[in-house]
């Protein structure tokens, strides 16, 4: 892979497993800890094959004064797209293309135990322009009950979001989002 001007790799268009490959570089960054996953995001715009945005787990920090710092790779993807437009994240679908996708090594959360809003909210938000989700693994059952996970996927599907997961990876993506455990 030869590097964009973005400073990301440029991967080949539909190449999933190479768009989640980054993914998990992205969350390989995320600090190690017993009560937390290490996950990474790939926001792209699929009409260009373009990347617009990364994340990990706790690189942002966020203005819950409940529980400041504790953002989601999926989250991070989108503060940062919101910061460089200048607009707040329930407006992203005015500046992300229509044909936007999301790669995340572990599905989007469907409950936050520090009150934050769950990812999958945040993606339903901008259902509009998300229509596809590509995930790497199911999250564990190691902090929220599996039931709610699976709600959280139907809720995505429901609503017209497509979720896919991306065969292959999981011993690699567990081995990574373990990390600390």
């Amino acid at each position: 892979m030869m590097a964009s001007n973005q400073s990301h790799p440029l991967i080949p268009a539909g190449d999933h497993k190479a768009f989640m490959e980054y993914a998990l570089e992205q969350a390989r960054h995320s600090p190690p800890a017993p009560t937390k996953f290490c996950v990474g995001a790939v926001l792209v715009d699929a009409d260009k094959n373009e990347i617009l945005s990364t994340g990990w787990s706790l690189e942002l920090p966020d203005n819950n004064p409940a529980d400041p710092g504790k953002t989601h790779a999926e989250q991070c993807c989108f503060i940062k797209v919101a910061q460089k437009h200048g607009l707040p994240e329930e407006r992203l679908c005015e500046v992300l293309p229509k044909n936007t996708v999301l790669y995340t090594t572990m599905e989007p959360c469907n409950k936050r135990l520090s009150g934050n809003k769950p990812c999958v909210d945040r993606i339903l938000r901008l259902k509009e322009c998300i229509r596809v989700v590509y995930i790497g693994i199911k999250e564990p059952d190691n902090f929220i009950d599996q039931s709610i996970l699976v709600v959280g996927r139907k809720r995505l599907v429901d609503a017209g979001v497509e979720v896919i997961f991306i065969e292959g990876m999981e011993d690699q993506i567990l081995k990574v989002s373990m990390a600390g455990h």
